[in-house]
């Protein structure tokens, strides 16, 4: 399978680990303290998948930073956390040095 869609998919699953783990207040309910552990799990599981065929720095970096975008993202629509020009800012930034990292560098495996 293409590593960047293994790559998407952790991502994903990152995401819905870290928003069951906001929901799941400090782990005193069930539900979303299983989404957390279910999240992580998958989202580790694949992301040793993709790994196996794409650099480290790459991975780890294109992991992190969508995360922090996407959670970013996720707080400010699901619970009206507040946003700045200065964070929309450093958030197009972290997209652009992922473009760089994934699209323009050699880093990674084209």
């Amino acid at each position: 399978m293409n590593p960047y869609v293994l790559l998407a998919a952790a991502i994903v699953s990152e995401l819905v680990g870290t928003t069951a783990l906001k929901l799941s207040a400090g782990f005193s309910k069930p539900v979303p303290s299983i989404g957390v552990v279910v999240g992580y799990g998958v989202a580790f599981y694949l992301v040793s998948l993709t790994l196996e065929e794409l650099p480290i720095g790459v991975v780890y970096g294109t992991w992190a930073a969508l995360g922090i975008v996407g959670v970013a993202a996720i707080g400010i629509v699901m619970f009206d956390e507040p946003i700045d020009m200065t964070g929309i800012v450093g958030m197009v930034l972290i997209l652009a040095g992922i473009y760089c990292v994934n699209v323009l560098s050699e880093m990674s495996a084209h």
